[in-house]
């Protein structure tokens, strides 16, 4: 296939001219301490992806660092941009051969949505045009600091609150969770992440074992828990559906798997009752939308995972409405250490979620967010 589209198939009026890629940084002052991390985090990155056609318009998208990338421009530039499925190909056999460069397909989907006047979660199948969230908070907490924790975001208006586990024993982070059961009762869904599924780079921590996970259900079950999170290592496929169908919890998983095929093999081995891939992480608005309509059939909940900037949940909030049926949306907020401010530092308007936690995305084309140019200026990396 030629690098460039073909002048007969190329005759209509929009083209890729250009492909810009600019990453940023701002200084977290205090540091935030993720429970997935053993490393205080001092400061937060996020890469900008910009597509301009030749008539001036740009599609804007945010996500992973666009490793990989670098000479492969040539695939883009000259062609369509709505050329949707062709440009998934090529990115899939860019991530096969170097590395994840997903935040180009949201791009190209905000482009796409500019060019039709339409907004993404409409042209992505117009099932709903606004979410509901749930806070996903990001620290460990004390059992009592916790329960404040949950008591502001019940007055916030959110219906649900996923909770971090990794305080070292995972006795520990039940008395947390009783906390806050007790505080708030049944007037929020409980979510738990047990972030067994994967590890940094420096983390060398065993993930818990089939015995253990399954301790743990038996616990979250008596606690009223609504899912239960990465609970076994990613691969443990044979663990999960056991663990599964001994237990009424349901499991989630998926927020890190890498490949498509992957989300099939979850689905056809039984493994999960809630699929959350990232769409900024992997297959993009593109890929992802074919997983959300394969869990559907398959009675699994769609909900994407979105612990990236505000770009990013923006993204999966389009899909997850327009398309996947979904219950809840992952809405990173954890205050003081993980606000809009930090979340949303590139945004010109943070997006922000009502005062009964729905995610109104509105009729302007694409994902409906713009760039705040002097906060990008101000925060370019060299």
């Amino acid at each position: 296939m030629s690098a460039r589209e073909p002048a007969a198939a190329a005759a209509g009026q929009h083209r890729i001219r250009d492909i810009r890629i600019t990453h940023h940084r701002i200084a977290c002052d205090p540091p935030f301490r993720a429970s997935w991390d053993t490393k205080p985090r001092t400061h937060f990155d996020a890469t900008l992806v910009r597509v301009t056609t030749d008539t001036g318009l740009e599609g804007v998208g945010s996500g992973d660092l666009m490793v990989g990338f670098a000479g492969h421009e040539a695939l883009f530039t000259g062609w369509d941009p709505l050329r949707l499925e062709r440009h998934f190909r090529v990115l899939s056999h860019i991530d096969f051969h170097y590395g994840r460069c997903w935040p180009l397909d949201l791009a190209l989907w905000d482009l796409a949505g500019k060019i039709t006047g339409q907004p993404c979660w409409k042209l992505l199948g117009g099932l709903a045009g606004r979410i509901r969230a749930y806070a996903s908070s990001g620290t460990l907490r004390d059992p009592g600091q916790m329960a404040d924790a949950a008591e502001r975001y019940l007055q916030q208006g959110f219906p649900a609150l996923k909770l971090r586990f990794h305080r070292g024993d995972w006795r520990d982070d039940i008395r947390a969770l009783e906390a806050v059961r007790a505080r708030v009762g049944s007037k929020l869904e409980l979510m738990v992440d047990c972030n067994q599924g994967w590890r940094l780079p420096w983390d060398t921590e065993s993930p818990w074992t089939l015995k253990d996970a399954l301790a743990v259900a038996r616990e979250l079950e008596r606690l009223g828990v609504y899912w239960m999170e990465e609970p076994l290592y990613r691969a443990d496929r044979s663990g999960m559906r056991m663990l599964r169908e001994a237990t009424g919890v349901r499991l989630a998983g998926g927020e890190m798997t890498r490949q498509l095929h992957e989300f099939r093999d979850l689905i056809d081995g039984q493994c999960v009752d809630v699929l959350q891939p990232d769409v900024a992480l992997v297959g993009g608005i593109t890929g992802l939308r074919r997983v959300a309509i394969m869990a559907q059939e398959h009675g699994i909940i769609f909900t994407p995972h979105t612990w990236t900037n505000g770009m990013g949940v923006a993204a999966n909030a389009h899909l997850a409405a327009g398309l996947g049926d979904s219950p809840f949306l992952e809405y990173p907020y954890d205050p003081p250490e993980w606000g809009l401010d930090r979340r949303d530092f590139l945004m010109r308007e943070p997006l922000k979620a009502d005062t009964q936690g729905w995610i109104d995305l509105g009729h302007a084309p694409g994902m409906g967010y713009a760039v705040d140019e002097a906060a990008a200026q101000r925060t370019l990396k060299a």
